[in-house]
């Protein structure tokens, strides 16, 4: 590896006024967009590539690709402090984020937040450095078989998820994996379960479903109890500067799964067609299963906030590596990223690692770069994003769902969309009265297409035989372990709690 050709390419940005500017710029353009439910960065690159356009290449790319890296950070705030995912994949942040904000605890738990997707997005950048010569094998030895598993295996993640039920998360999540069907059949073209309906052709509206099923339900809920989203008062609860940066320094207490989380991500984003949504469900399932106290998601433990975060933005640093190598777009936001990147004249493709390592590695500085950028701009701003949690919910309601409105709606521009939002919303609101768990819902929504596609492929490929593939044997292997590894915990647990009834019987 060229050390001293890495190094130049770092001074390429802070050596130029332009690209320095073009990098101060993107941050917060694109948190904004990150911000506001519906916006979301492929938007953001659609409506800033006239303005790039003509410009110095390298500049130009550098904005691009700085502003849609740091979308997710942004997006985490309406996720953590109302319950409104800006993006898709921060619906997994709402899990445990609300909660926290819930117990007066937003501070610390948009601090986790800043601190994760900081730390992810610098690690996603140093796996790209690490894993470029062993790129190629990598990415080509996933095919439908591997695909189709690797699915599976996020959808086990169901039972980790369903809180202390787990007949009603399966239901949950079974009625996530029906709602996938709702869409064109992918092989012959025929319409399933559409009723005549046009917007349905291209399935449920992932962004619509997550508001429905997480956004309507809150704000219900706070027009029935009144009061704010924080249950604590100003005067009970820790907030400003000093529980945002605790929350950074939880980042850091729990190293090991923000390690772990930022490789997952970045290596999820790596294979083409997964996406954002993917990595951060199954590096959220990851938290709740490698946790000794897993009781504790759901109800507002930082390490619920700290994975998703870590991964949505480590993601961003795998999803380039096959965009720029096989002008294979690794997510929706990298393929229009792709064609902005030639219009601007940068060809990706196999030749860029013959001659153009030098804008890779200054793309890859560019997106670490901005994602330690958006800590320090995002750090000076937390604190004041936290008393947004007691303003009185009279007050809140209308912004919120006209946010949410507004989102599901700029997301296909369908107005029909908005009917299915309140009817997921009703939906929402009582599997979160009567206490079922909600994530599992989204988690078979989204795994759901990907695994039907690919086990289709994988069955006209080779048949049943594709499970014997080494790379099937391997995510067999680690589904097995999965699902072994939950069983006895949650008997190891249940008999913890036998005994401890036993004992108070004889007490």
């Amino acid at each position: 590896m060229d050390v001293g050709g890495i190094f130049e390419s770092l001074w390429t940005i802070l050596g130029s006024s332009q690209n320095l500017l073009m990098l101060f710029i993107a941050v917060p353009v694109g948190m904004f967009f990150g911000a506001i439910p519906g916006l979301g960065g492929k938007l953001g690159i659609v409506l800033c590539i006239p303005f790039v356009f003509g410009m110095d290449p390298m500049a130009g790319a550098i904005f691009l690709l700085a502003m849609h890296s740091v979308v997710h950070t942004g997006g985490s705030i309406p996720s953590i402090l109302f319950g409104v995912p800006g993006t898709g994949p921060d619906a997994a942040t709402i899990v445990d984020g609300l909660p926290m904000t819930r117990k007066g605890e937003a501070g610390r738990a948009l601090g986790a937040s800043l601190g994760a997707s900081g730390v992810g997005g610098v690690i996603g950048g140093l796996f790209l450095l690490a894993i470029l010569p062993l790129l190629r094998p990598v990415v080509l030895a996933f095919s439908p078989a591997e695909f189709f598993l690797l699915a599976i295996f996020g959808i086990t993640f169901i039972a980790m998820l369903s809180g202390d039920s787990l007949s009603k998360g399966l239901m949950v999540g079974l009625l996530g994996l029906m709602m996938a069907f709702i869409s064109l059949d992918p092989h012959t073209g025929t319409p399933r379960y559409t009723f005549g309906q046009l917007f349905l052709w291209d399935g449920v509206d992932i962004i619509t479903a997550v508001l429905g099923i997480f956004a309507i339900p809150e704000m219900i809920a706070l027009g029935v109890s009144g009061g704010a989203m924080s249950m604590v008062g100003k005067t009970g609860a820790k907030y400003g500067m000093g529980q945002v940066i605790d929350g950074i320094f939880d980042v850091f207490r729990h190293w090991g799964l923000t390690l772990r989380t930022s490789i997952i991500g970045a290596f999820i984003g790596m294979i083409p067609g997964l996406g954002g949504d993917a990595a951060s469900w199954i590096c959220y399932g990851h938290a709740v299963q490698s946790s000794k106290t897993p009781e504790r998601f759901g109800k507002g433990a930082v390490e619920g906030v700290i994975a998703p975060e870590t991964a949505n933005n480590s993601k961003e640093g795998g999803s380039l590596l096959p965009t720029l190598f096989f002008a294979v777009p690794g997510s929706s936001g990298m393929a229009i990223l792709l064609g902005a990147f030639v219009m601007l004249g940068i060809q990706p493709g196999p030749a860029m690692a013959l001659t153009g390592m030098g804008t890779v590695w200054t793309l890859i500085w560019a997106l670490m770069l901005a994602n330690v950028l958006a800590v320090f701009m995002f750090l000076a701003m937390a604190p004041a994003f936290g008393y947004l949690s007691y303003v009185r919910g009279s007050l809140l309601i209308p912004f919120v769902l006209t946010l949410t409105y507004l989102g599901s709606f700029l997301s296909h521009r369908a107005w029909e969309n908005l009917v299915l939002l309140t009817v997921l919303g009703v939906l929402g609101y009582f599997l979160k009265k009567y206490n079922w768990s909600r994530p599992p819902f989204v988690i078979g929504l989204i795994l759901g297409p990907i695994a039907e596609d690919s086990f289709h492929k994988a069955m006209a490929l080779w048949g049943p035989s594709f499970l014997l593939r080494p790379g099937a044997m391997i995510m067999i292997g680690l589904i097995v372990v999965s699902v072994t590894f939950y069983i006895w915990r949650t008997v190891k647990a249940n008999n913890k709690k036998g005994e401890g009834h036993v004992a108070q019987a004889h007490g």
